[in-house]
């Protein structure tokens, strides 16, 4: 099969800053989006004191930000451009984990589902293409994870179907590979309720029950697949530390925090695994 060409323009939905050691990637311009939403203490702060002005709430907001980037700044040199790969059910806290995470470690971030999407000419080409030709599908979707995988000082927001192939969870070895999982019934509400577009080539739709149905089959297909990352960060473990009565309350910011002490917990292990390798 021809290599695909990624598209241009998608290198540029992340700022960069300095160098990679992969000389094909060109510096894309610097182009802001907005952080997803404060953490519960931000929220439970400003209820708490119906006084507080938009300046404090802003600064404090600032300083979770800021908690981010120091956090990536002490191991990104360690990290020496491994590629970050998320896999899991698509969802809006997947996806803003992906995209706060590459802004924290100054990281391009991609979806696959959506570059494939964009290589074979759009989401009605996806339907089309899946429905006809399934495994010509996935062969575009290895080809895609072939390329970026390749590359360095990536955040890869994986396809719900990239770790039903050995060839892909082999591709993914490339970096570190980080299971979100959030629970089927957030993913379903999200779909149902609050219009989350899953990509073109999952043919999810219907009523809540029928959504949460489609949504199971999908996890038990790829379940296994999640299995093999090396590491997981669960919505509902990560709700539970910080003492959040609510799921709906852990942000963004929370999981990309505790992704980062996670892939800091990695390397560290890597590192004393190397050092025992070394001969006396």
């Amino acid at each position: 099969m021809k290599l695909f060409e990624l598209p241009q323009q998608l290198w540029l939905q992340q700022p960069y800053a300095g160098k990679s050691r992969h000389s094909q990637l060109p510096r894309p311009t610097h182009l802001p989006y907005s952080i997803p939403s404060l953490r519960l203490k931000i929220r439970t702060f400003a209820l708490s004191d119906p006084g507080a002005s938009d300046s404090t709430i802003q600064a404090t907001q600032s300083d979770l930000s800021l908690t981010l980037k120091r956090k990536a700044a002490e191991i990104s040199p360690g990290m020496k451009g491994t590629c970050i790969f998320l896999v899991g059910l698509n969802s809006s806290i997947k996806s803003n984990s992906g995209k706060l995470l590459a802004d924290a470690l100054r990281y391009y971030y991609f979806d696959s589902d959506s570059v494939v999407e964009e290589a074979l000419g759009g989401k009605d080409a996806v339907r089309s293409f899946v429905k006809t030709d399934l495994k010509g599908f996935r062969d575009s979707e290895t080809e895609v994870l072939k390329q970026l995988s390749s590359m360095g000082r990536l955040v890869v927001g994986a396809g719900n179907g990239a770790v039903q192939r050995a060839a892909n969870l082999a591709l993914m070895r490339h970096g570190i590979s980080i299971w979100i999982d959030v629970p089927l019934d957030m993913v379903a509400k999200e779909i149902v309720e609050e219009s989350f577009q899953p990509p073109a080539a999952e043919t999810i739709k219907g009523s809540y029950p029928e959504v949460l149905t489609q949504l199971t089959a999908m996890y038990e297909e790829s379940r296994k697949g999640y299995a093999t990352a090396d590491t997981t960060i669960a919505l509902q473990k990560v709700a539970s530390q910080l003492g959040y009565d609510t799921l709906d309350a852990v942000t963004a910011e929370d999981m990309v925090l505790e992704t980062l002490k996670e892939i800091e917990r990695l390397m560290r292990v890597k590192k004393l695994m190397e050092e025992a390798a070394r001969p006396f």
